[in-house]
């Protein structure tokens, strides 16, 4: 079961979230604040970080983009009901999933291992493709432009591998969230949407229009390149 990293300052849902995933086999190393988040990065090495987003000091969107300079390590957010903007600003900022608490740990768990088996299952198709200026290797799951490599997060990574492998489809957002993200309801299209940008502002050439992800209005995205 892969190690997870909880910040949460709320110290019920830390004990209740901590004490479930550890009943299912999870080492969990548990941390109040953002800097004590960041600071148990290094040594214990998570495999999955469970981060609230309403934090004192170091606030969750900050503790986010912090991890995301050095790390494509899963992360999903533990938000409160009605908190849609920052929603949206986390998952622009790099997340890969959120939970609406109160949340049940089988529910949390059931997140865990959606996001977990997203790159699993992205490699299922081997060998390197050459799409314009990206190469996008399959088996080692990595992405390069112009021979440097890319850093994506899981996420990222899962969502570009799907749209590639069928060059010019169309998916809606409904196809891709239940694909990527193994979510059917309609609310969470922004998780399409902030995953989207995020990639287009890596793979992209700044300043042009989108080349490799482009959209089509009213339906969803296709993958070019032009």
């Amino acid at each position: 079961m892969p190690r997870v990293l909880l910040i949460e300052d709320d110290p019920s849902i830390r004990e209740g979230v901590g004490l479930g995933l550890r009943r299912r086999g999870h080492e969990v190393s548990a941390a109040e604040t953002g800097e004590e988040g960041l600071a148990l990065m290094a040594g214990f090495h998570p495999e999955l970080v469970l981060l609230d987003l309403m934090l004192p000091g170091i606030n969750g969107v900050q503790v986010c983009r912090r991890i995301r300079e050095t790390s494509e390590v899963p992360i999903i957010m533990l938000t409160a009901r009605g908190d849609d903007f920052d929603i949206v600003v986390g998952l622009e900022a790099g997340a890969d999933d959120y939970v609406v608490k109160p949340v049940r740990t089988e529910i949390i768990e059931a997140r865990i291992k959606a996001v977990l088996r997203r790159l699993g299952d992205a490699g299922a198709r081997s060998g390197v493709e050459q799409h314009g200026e990206l190469a996008v290797d399959r088996a080692g799951l990595t992405v390069a432009k112009n021979g440097e490599r890319v850093a994506l997060a899981p996420s990222e990574i899962k969502l570009l591998l799907h749209l590639s492998a069928s060059p010019e489809q169309v998916f809606s957002r409904r196809q891709l969230l239940e694909y990527v993200w193994e979510h059917s309801y309609h609310a969470d299209a922004r998780l399409v949407d902030a995953c989207v940008r995020r990639l287009r502002n890596k793979i992209e050439d700044p300043g042009a229009g989108p080349r490799y992800i482009q959209t089509v209005r009213g339906f969803g995205y296709r993958f070019g390149p032009l």
